[in-house]
């Protein structure tokens, strides 16, 4: 297999700035209708960030929030499916960067939810708050959203009928966090899961210099890779919408209404598999 070719630091983030940017001016061009995957599980985010929704028949849980200038989308999507945002009573954060938490202050406020956070990354931004990466939110008036109870790795959240296992798996920050979670359609009941964050723009050694972090943080993500590749998992989430092929899976679910390619048992070990080799790839050339 052919090596990887890595952007540099001022490319990385000159390149998310430029997509954000397009994103904060044409939020239009990124909706997607909102759609259940399966069961109990459903898809409320947009072409840019993902957020799920997980109806537990006791209250629904909001898993991230996306930008904060696109809280509208969010919203409307939650109501498109039919369900109302009052009845949103938590939301879990994935990691502490803008793009995850933005609309999380907004639901607290007008809803009431409770939000949720890795303890490691709310220490995190409490001491380094440049780690949100606000200097390349494209939102003037986005703030950090600090959670109202912070989680720690093994931590189990339950509500109603669905309870979230969350596996601390540092690496895209230093408080990632994984999600292991069941749900149920009729009498059949899957397991679903989402890896916290993949990207590799924050394990750029400038990047980890600027922001007080370990230069070593590529490999503290092969560490986590390690600790989940052997879980059990049905049907794979992404953080945004490339990293798990949402949109290409939605359209299949679309055009062979009888199939449902986001269940797919193979997918976890592949995935990850994919992503242990583009971290290692990174590491051998350097950044």
């Amino acid at each position: 297999m052919a090596k990887r070719t890595f952007r540099s630091y001022e490319d990385s983030f000159g390149g998310h700035q430029q997509r954000s940017m397009d994103f904060y001016n044409h939020p239009e061009k990124y909706v997607i209708k909102p759609f259940r995957i399966f069961g109990n599980l459903y898809y409320v985010g947009d072409k840019k960030v993902c957020s799920h929704l997980i109806d537990t028949g006791d209250g629904l849980i909001l898993i991230d929030t996306g930008y904060q200038h696109s809280q509208h989308l969010l919203i409307e999507s939650i109501y498109a499916l039919g369900f109302d945002p009052r009845n949103i009573r938590i939301i879990i954060h994935s990691h502490g960067h803008f793009d995850h938490f933005g609309a999380g202050d907004f639901m607290r406020a007008v809803y009431g939810s409770k939000i949720y956070m890795s303890r490691a990354d709310t220490e995190s931004l409490q001491k380094y708050p440049q780690r949100a990466l606000m200097d390349i939110c494209p939102c003037p008036l986005a703030v950090i959203c600090m959670p109202d109870e912070v989680i720690d790795d093994g931590d189990v959240i339950t509500l109603g009928n669905t309870s979230i296992r969350c596996v601390l798996t540092p690496g895209h920050t230093v408080g990632t966090m994984s999600f292991f979670f069941d749900v149920t359609d009729g009498q059949t009941t899957l397991r679903a899961a989402s890896f916290g964050g993949v990207g590799l723009l924050t394990m750029h050694k400038p990047y980890c210099r600027r922001d007080h972090l370990p230069e070593n943080m590529s490999e503290v993500m092969l560490h986590s890779i390690q600790k989940v590749k052997n879980e059990k998992v049905d049907i794979v989430l992404g953080n945004h919408p490339a990293q798990n092929n949402t949109l290409g899976k939605r359209q299949q679910m679309i055009e062979k209404s009888q199939t449902n390619p986001f269940i797919d048992p193979d997918e976890w070990r592949s995935f990850l598999k994919e992503l242990d080799d583009q971290v290692r790839d990174f590491i051998e050339q350097g950044y």
